[in-house]
């Protein structure tokens, strides 16, 4: 079944090297932090914005509708975190964005990194950039708690070691893609849930793209969205499950869903930036030979 969507058009400008800028909203009873995030967007660097609703019970909708966003999706069913960012990232290439930024709406996420992150990918530098709570120990003092920061350090280090990869943290919500990664990835193969965020990142390394990562901020209050311990812990097994999961399937010794129509790139492991357009041609004769 096809989402509701409401669309108040207008005509939207590229900004960065004629690049467009999308910024999606992947929202769930964010009505309290809504408007004070969108007021925080720079319109000068941002072209289009899409808010999509996982059926949520407050009135995060109706806030959408009176500040202005352009697209409004609502599921008419919960989907997950991981549904949602599929919908969102979807709509997204079908309005034609070149750069894709996924920023949460609850306000733990600065905004004011958004013209940072689309720079970093529209100039070419990596194709994907996240937004990192770690780097600078800006997660303790935002109020992560000391739990949450702990869990975060262990499953990263776990996680490098088995995908050979050198990421300050792979848990961030805050994220910018190229169009290309996001055409040449599977997404749609990954959970529906929050294990969503670590395997389109296994694919995104599989495939041979480099994320590249700027310090960011961050805010923990009673408004932001957060899992629980028992989510936290089965969050936790599924991100190791997926990590090993990359390990087998990159070795040769398993195949997994996530990684089917993918061919492993020669990139892959490599560090620093690869051009995405080259990456892009890879992926194109890749799939001519098969």
């Amino acid at each position: 079944m096809q989402c509701p969507e409401l669309n108040l058009s207008y005509k939207p400008v590229t900004m960065i090297n004629g690049q467009k800028v999308v910024v999606v909203l992947p929202a769930y009873n964010a009505d309290k932090t809504l408007q004070i995030t969108y007021e925080e967007i720079d319109r000068k660097i941002v072209d289009d914005i899409i808010l999509v609703d996982d059926c949520s019970k407050d009135n995060t909708v109706a806030v959408a509708q009176h500040i202005g966003i352009h697209y409004i999706i609502r599921h008419e069913n919960n989907k997950g975190y991981g549904g949602n960012q599929k919908s969102c990232y979807k709509k997204a290439l079908e309005l034609g964005a070149d750069i894709v930024i996924m920023l949460h709406p609850d306000y733990q996420y600065t905004p004011q990194l958004l013209g940072a992150m689309a720079s970093i990918i529209g100039n070419n530098v990596y194709p994907v950039v996240f937004g990192s709570r770690i780097l600078g120990m800006g997660a303790l003092k935002g109020g992560m708690p000391l739990y949450k920061y702990l869990f975060n350090r262990l499953l990263t280090v776990s996680q490098n070691i088995l995908m050979r990869q050198k990421l300050s943290e792979y848990h961030t919500g805050y994220r910018a893609f190229h169009r290309r990664v996001l055409e040449n990835i599977p997404f749609e193969n990954c959970s529906d849930d929050f294990v969503f965020d670590n395997e389109i990142v296994a694919q995104i390394f599989y495939s041979g793209f480099e994320i590249g990562e700027v310090t960011c901020p961050t805010r923990y209050f009673k408004e932001a969205s957060s899992i629980n311990f028992r989510r936290s812990s089965i969050y936790g097994l599924g991100v190791l499950k997926v990590s090993f999961q990359y390990f087998l399937q990159r070795a040769g010794l398993g195949k997994y869903r996530i990684f089917k129509g993918i061919n492993y790139n020669a990139f892959a492991g490599r560090r620093g930036p690869v051009d995405v357009n080259t990456l892009h041609e890879e992926h194109m004769r890749q799939q001519e030979r098969v």
